[in-house]
């Protein structure tokens, strides 16, 4: 089969590679449909995550069709359409019982590594480094699932794939973040990075009753986004103080809550932007949280930070004094993507949340190279790129 595959930094190819196998009872083979290149994809494309091997396989953003089941999955079919969540668990640890999907006990089989980085592991990813268990990815022609019988959600017969694809990851991402903030009637919630978490931040935010949202972003393509779908203001972070302005906005105190869409590998402005650019260059740091010192600047007394962007290990120059006087909460994490995606999924069905306006790029699974270059390089208006297995290269839309 065709598979998106790692080689290096900067290096994605398209190869020939095996077609996966049922290994264990409660594994399924899907048929990937549509799957999706994700920001978060773009710190494996920058070599910023660590445990990467050539040949890996891409992708933890994908649904389709089963075409084989373990002898152990009894609740799905062949021919089933699933949407697949990026985490994968097992159903039957203590965290999973308690809705602490994403930090199962079991699905890892590296546990270890992260336990020597981080002191503990979380649950296997599909696609996403050998941290994480180097589980094979869906930008794919097909994959393996492992503990079929409690990640995958059939999706809705009136839904296209196209619809509840972003089901996987980014939607729910976006929906816990913005749920992390414990939103009130009448806050106003400020998103950094416009890019397609923090969209679905936004909508998330007015949701659940944000009376105010607002963007935080440089490219102007994905401010009018913010501004046009999902009714915010806006902030360009190149032409005003943010804080500064956030401030102005809400009369001198500052957002209820703020959300960090961007993570690791955010911009900025000045010699705070230089410095961390060049302390990660020069692997002294292994972030750039500029955006994260902004948020504690800016939110007011009490607020709350909410954190789905990732990070990977040490930052520098955190502003700890600040997050202790103004008495912040912190709330972050890997989405718990398997509580939220049936609710979601309802919300898409009722019409109250259309998540394909972030989608810019149609592309065929050959052009993934291409898509990846362009999803880096934010060119030609580029938020969201979804690849087709079906689609022949050249018929990009």
């Amino acid at each position: 089969m065709k598979a998106v595959c790692w080689h290096g930094k900067h290096d994605i190819r398209v190869d020939k590679v095996s077609d996966p196998e049922i290994v264990n009872p409660r594994d399924v083979i899907v048929k990937v449909a549509l799957t999706g290149i994700c920001g978060s994809d773009l710190h494996l494309y920058n070599g910023k995550i660590p445990t990467m091997k050539p040949g890996d396989i891409l992708g933890h953003e994908f649904v389709g069709e089963i075409v084989e089941l373990g002898s152990a999955v009894t609740n799905l079919q062949r021919g089933d359409r699933v949407v697949v969540p990026f985490p994968i668990s097992c159903g039957d640890c203590w965290y999973c019982k308690q809705g602490l999907w994403s930090l199962c006990d079991n699905s890892n089989p590296n546990s270890f590594l992260l336990e020597k980085m981080y002191g503990d592991t979380g649950a296997g990813i599909y696609g996403y480094s050998h941290l994480y268990g180097g589980y094979s990815g869906g930008q794919a022609e097909y994959v393996r699932v492992p503990y079929a019988d409690v990640g995958l959600v059939k999706i809705l017969p009136e839904l296209s794939y196209e619809q509840v694809l972003f089901l996987t990851d980014i939607f729910p991402t976006g929906y816990q973040a913005a749920e992390n903030c414990s939103i009130k009637p009448g806050d106003t919630v400020a998103v950094w990075g416009c890019g397609p978490v923090g969209l679905m931040a936004m909508k998330s935010a007015t949701q659940l009753g944000a009376a105010n949202v607002i963007g935080i972003d440089r490219f102007p393509d994905r401010l009018e986004k913010a501004r046009a779908n999902c009714n915010a203001e806006v902030i360009n972070y190149e032409q005003a103080d943010v804080a500064e302005t956030l401030h102005n906005l809400t009369g001198g105190r500052g957002p209820d809550a703020c959300i960090d869409a961007v993570g690791m590998e955010a911009q900025g402005t000045g010699l705070e932007a230089a410095y961390d650019n060049v302390k990660q260059t020069l692997r002294l740091e292994n972030e750039r949280p500029i955006a994260l010192r902004q948020l504690i600047r800016a939110c007011r007394k009490g607020g709350t930070i909410s954190i789905p962007g990732v990070y990977s290990g040490f930052v520098d120059k955190m502003p700890m004094g600040a997050v202790f006087a103004k008495g912040l909460t912190i709330k972050t994490g890997q989405t718990h993507v398997h509580r939220y995606v049936r609710h979601l999924m309802q919300l898409i069905q009722l019409g109250e949340i259309d998540t394909t306006f972030i989608i810019t790029h149609r592309m065929a699974l050959e052009e993934a190279p291409g898509g990846y270059r362009l999803f880096n390089e934010k060119r030609d208006g580029c938020i969201k790129i979804v690849l087709n297995p079906k689609l022949q290269a050249g018929a990009s839309a």
